[in-house]
């Protein structure tokens, strides 16, 4: 099942924000640089920002998140993202004794389907297993030859064995992992993977991360989301026609997760 958690940002993230605007825009020194950031001064610096396009200082505060429940698929596409900054569980450590993976909601609704992908799913994390084994018992064999006693023998072994076996692995499989942004990328990650045709799981990780930052930054995050909130879909012809539902979406979002937060 995935989960989105909020491990840890920016302290005041929008009145950090604000100091970097501060001295973009007045003759203001370091050591009173946050003195007289005001709720309102910090919002009104923020709207220049925005008002100006100006979104370098953004870039001061970021967010970390854990996720878990996730794919391998939407590893490979949220590591598109190279401004940010990933540590992912390892397949050359960790050993899947508990083989998890994820069911795209397409194939949950088809009970054929979902049989289907449940038995190749079975399938593989036992020749995985297999695998695994094979291989750990070969390296153990021939590292004893080179002079290494069982215990040591075995030990390297099993990361060897652990490092080839996960090649028949599916895209499948579980993973998780942590994950930093600055705001700056935070917004363009929203603009991309909040949008219909994003792929589902990298979207419905994003609704979440959204969820979870709009509190603690809300002028900052005000407009985030799909681009089609604040403009015209950049998709064309290749947009999904339901610009109204997404705008009334996003709107709830955001007035929900300001409530909760």
């Amino acid at each position: 099942m995935m989960l989105v958690t909020l491990i840890a940002h920016t302290n005041d993230p929008e009145k950090t924000v604000a100091a970097a605007a501060k001295l973009c825009y007045s003759d203001a020194h370091i050591e009173t640089l946050m003195e007289g950031l005001t709720p309102e001064k910090t919002a009104a610096f923020l709207q220049k920002l925005s008002d100006f396009g100006h979104a370098s200082p953004i870039e001061h505060a970021s967010f970390t998140f854990g996720i878990e429940g996730v794919s391998r698929t939407f590893l490979a596409q949220v590591t598109r993202h190279r401004i940010a900054s990933f540590s992912v569980q390892s397949q050359r450590y960790v050993r899947l004794e508990d083989f998890r993976y994820v069911i795209p909601p397409e194939i949950e609704c088809i009970p054929e389907a979902k049989a289907k992908f449940i038995e190749a799913m079975n399938l593989d994390a036992a020749k995985y297993l297999e695998l695994v084994k094979s291989l750990e018992d070969a390296h153990t064999a021939r590292l004893m030859a080179e002079g290494l006693d069982e215990k040591k023998a075995r030990a390297k072994a099993s990361k060897q064995a652990n490092e080839d076996a996960r090649f028949v692995l599916p895209n499948a499989c579980e993973t998780k992992m942590v994950m930093t942004m600055n705001c700056r990328s935070l917004i363009n990650f929203f603009n991309l993977r909040c949008c219909n045709r994003a792929q589902w799981e990298i979207r419905a990780v994003a609704d979440e991360m959204l969820r979870l930052v709009l509190p603690l930054a809300p002028h900052i995050f005000a407009q985030a989301g799909p681009r089609c909130l604040t403009g015209p879909c950049p998709e064309g012809g290749m947009n999904c026609g339901k610009m109204l539902e997404v705008r009334d979406k996003y709107a709830k979002l955001k007035q929900e997760a300001l409530q909760n937060g």
